[in-house]
């Protein structure tokens, strides 16, 4: 396990402050606001924490209100709205500076049998092990572009695989733009048989890829386009228990943007093609005025 994903799951290890209330921390590193994910994430383990062990999250429904401050701790509030007979819902608010920066409802349920079918087939790419590592991939833009060696450099909690162009590559190359990502990932590591755990990392891995996909499809780049984004509000459905530690298909799309704004969904599939996860995200696409 690296230390980047160990610094993760100790940021996931939230601190009781009371019955319904937790404190959880951001990474000792110099960023302008906290990730979306580590805040979706550790809001969920915190609505996991009031909710019985026989019930599993299969839905999330959240808003991002206010930029996230990476330098003082976050405290999240869980009301818990319903515990029903076969589902549990929970409300919770997260706070900073006295103000509310994040709100999500979550919903659980038992297991129950009923009827299945599956629509959507897993894309036809190549498979991950077949694929560089993110950092392999970026490390042939650094000769044109050295600012980004830090970013490239750093250390990080989620071995991703790109089966499609990055931002950075349809940015230098127009050719490479598309409205359409497809990336593998998993947590190198042997995780715990904690099945909120796994939701909890696909959470977390599910906000890093979205607001890219709508950068794909017009060219631009973070740091390298005349552009600020930021995401408006994040849904995702859990269909079946799956692990983080293996290999997870994330299939997206940005079917639309327009009027500051840009929708991204996707679906996260195992390796040999159970669809697992479902994932919308809106997002905010701004261009700075010069």
């Amino acid at each position: 396990m690296n230390e980047a994903l160990k610094e993760l799951l100790d940021l996931l290890d939230l601190e009781q402050l009371e019955l319904d209330l937790f404190r959880g921390r951001s990474p000792r590193e110099r960023i302008q606001r906290v990730f979306g994910g580590q805040v979706a994430a550790q809001a969920l383990v915190a609505a996991g924490r009031t909710v019985d062990s026989d019930r599993n999250v299969h839905s999330l429904h959240a808003y991002f209100i206010r930029p996230g401050d990476p330098s003082v701790p976050i405290v999240y509030n869980v009301e818990r709205v319903r515990d029903g007979r076969s589902f549990t819902t929970r409300r919770v608010t997260a706070i900073q500076h006295g103000k509310t920066i994040f709100t999500m409802s979550a919903s659980f349920h038992v297991l129950e049998d009923g009827v299945q079918h599956q629509a959507l087939v897993k894309p036809d790419v190549p498979d991950a092990e077949s694929l560089p590592g993110y950092q392999e991939r970026m490390s042939g833009l650094l000769g044109t572009h050295p600012e980004l060696r830090e970013w490239v450099s750093r250390p990080r909690p989620v071995d991703s695989r790109y089966a499609s162009p990055l931002t950075w590559e349809a940015y230098m190359n127009p050719e490479l733009r598309s409205a359409e990502t497809n990336v593998w990932f998993r947590y190198d590591a042997d995780l715990p048989d904690d099945p909120l755990l796994h939701v909890v990392l696909a959470a977390y891995a599910s906000d890093f890829t979205l607001v890219d996909t709508v950068l794909l499809a017009h060219g631009m780049a973070w740091g390298a386009s005349d552009m600020m984004g930021a995401s408006l509000d994040h849904a995702m459905w859990f269909h079946r228990p799956f692990r983080a530690d293996d290999w997870l298909l994330y299939a997206q799309e940005s079917p639309w943007s327009g009027a500051a704004r840009g929708l991204a969904r996707g679906e996260m599939f195992t390796a040999s093609g159970e669809l697992v996860v479902s994932v919308v995200q809106e997002v905010m696409i701004r261009l700075r005025k010069s």
